[in-house]
């Protein structure tokens, strides 16, 4: 397909990805978020798009594949770092530990994340970022499992090399 034709077809086809966008996100800011990252990836991908597929369809399974990827992206940060009201940050640091500390432990995993051979820390930022291991690798132009390798290993490494702040956790 042509840029031309494309542009016409995203034209054609803006109502719709809106509309879906809203349903998704609730939200028409977050839908207005969700529908550009999916233009993006509609135009990225665009070589893959099948001449005689329907393109309002390619167009809706992008921008699921990007809302699910999104969420899942929001839950592993959710899970990593919860948010609290400023009083409670106060509490849980004011009295049992200096703020510096988040500070060092935030810097280290920097500095282990940067030590990482690219071949490894690519894949693995990709990852935590949400991408699934098919797309990682198909942007990374790497076989499956050598991604998922790269990822378990850039794992092992960062666990290896921040294991003090494992051990300073209650119950471990």
């Amino acid at each position: 397909m042509d840029i031309k034709k494309f542009s016409s077809q995203l034209e054609h086809n803006a109502n719709a990805l809106k509309s879906r966008a809203i349903l998704f996100t609730k939200d028409e800011d977050d839908a207005d978020d969700l529908v550009q990252d999916t233009l993006i990836k509609a135009y990225r991908f665009l070589e893959r798009f099948q001449d005689g597929t329907d393109f309002k369809a390619w167009l809706f399974v992008i921008m699921r594949n990007t809302f699910i990827n999104s969420f899942r992206k929001k839950q592993r940060w959710s899970a990593v770092f919860t948010p609290q009201s400023e009083a409670d940050n106060n509490l849980l640091y004011g009295a049992t530990s200096n703020q510096a500390e988040r500070n060092f432990a935030g810097r280290d995993i920097a500095a282990a994340l940067n030590r990482l051979p690219d071949s490894y820390r690519v894949p693995f930022v990709r990852y935590f970022e949400g991408y699934q291991y098919q797309e990682i690798a198909n942007e990374l132009g790497l076989p499956l499992g050598t991604v998922k390798t790269h990822i378990y290993q850039a794992r092992a490494i960062l666990k290896k090399n921040l294991r003090k702040y494992r051990e300073d956790l209650p119950g471990t």
